[in-house]
This record gives structure tokens, sequence and C-alpha cells, in this order.
């Protein structure tokens, strides 16, 4: 996917977070973003390593500051004692998404799908939600709930064996949701 698409699809995924009432600061997107490629395998490219606060894009965090950069994007201080929220800039996002109408359109329902899951959670949650799958998918495939949940606390000690159970057992929930997204 070349840049111009895959940042059509962040200003996309941005506004759908926004819509429905997300605060939309970076975690929000790169928690989002990590659902979208991982979870429905929408092929935007960004390679995320777990860190400090789960699965985490330094390729995404440049890419989010070169389209401010652009300004396709903009930061937005609604209140002080929040990080700022990112807000796309109509004009310039709107003539970017004209550009790929068919690309939007065929990963609209994958967009709708993460957004729908994680429109209303406060980064503690989606920390735990996005580093639950993280750990499911890539650290420890074959383990039951149990045991991913007991990996997630090892390695997030301030997420309990109890919250991470949790947390998997939404995650895998979605994700066997998700495999009607990928079916043709």
């Amino acid at each position: 996917m070349e840049r111009l698409e895959r940042d059509a699809i962040l200003i996309r995924l941005i506004e759908a977070l926004r819509k429905e009432g997300s605060w939309c600061g970076e975690t929000h997107v790169q928690k989002a973003t990590y659902f979208l490629q991982a979870m429905v395998d929408v092929p935007m490219g960004f390679e995320f390593i777990l860190y400090k606060h789960g699965p985490f894009s330094f390729d995404l965090r440049d890419e989010l500051a070169a389209m401010r950069a652009d300004g396709l994007i903009a930061l937005s201080v609604q209140n002080p004692s929040y990080g700022p929220s990112i807000v796309p800039d109509e004009a310039t996002a709107t003539a970017l998404k004209n550009r790929y109408p068919k690309t939007l359109g065929q990963h609209e329902g994958s967009i709708a799908f993460v957004v729908k899951r994680l429109r209303d959670k406060p980064v503690v949650d989606l920390e735990r939600l996005a580093t639950a799958y993280f750990v499911s998918r890539e650290i420890e495939r074959s383990g039951d709930a149990h045991a991913r949940a007991k990996r997630v606390n090892e390695l997030k000690p301030h997420i309990s064996v109890e919250e991470a159970f949790e947390a998997i057992q939404s995650v895998d929930s979605w994700d066997h949701e998700a495999k009607s997204l990928k079916q043709p």
C-alpha cells in the first residue's frame, strides 16, 4: 500500500473514532491501527512492538508527524488535563480521501468493526486489550486463555491476571467475529 493511500485510511479511521465520541489521542490511533492491521488484516505496513503501554509502532508515530507536517491532521487541546486529540484538516483530508474512494470503500467495514469496539475505551482499557491481543498473536499463541493472561501479567505487572483474562476473552471474541470480515 502506498503512503498516501495509507494516510487516507488513517484519516478515515480518525474521523470514525471522533464521530463515535473517542478522545482520539495518539494512543487511541495507535491501538486502533494495531487492531485494524493485526485483527482485520488491513495492510497498513506498520511494525508494532510491545512497548510501555502495549503494542506501539514507531513508524506510525513518524507517519502521524509527517501527516501533521503535510497539513492533513492537527493536534487539538480540548482539556489541558489530557493529551491532545488528533483532528483531520477538513479540506486537505477530504481531498486525499477523494483520491482513494475504492480503497476506503474496501476497508470501511474493517474500520467500522474496530471503531465499534474501541470508541469509548479509556487509555488503560486500550492498553489492556491491545496487549492481550499482542500476547495472543505474537508470544503465547498456543496457550489457553489462562496461560495468556498470566503472560500478560508477567509482561505488564500493573495488569492483574483477572483483568488480563477478561481482556483476552474480549479479544478472542472479537477475533472470532473478525473472521467474517476476512472471508471473500
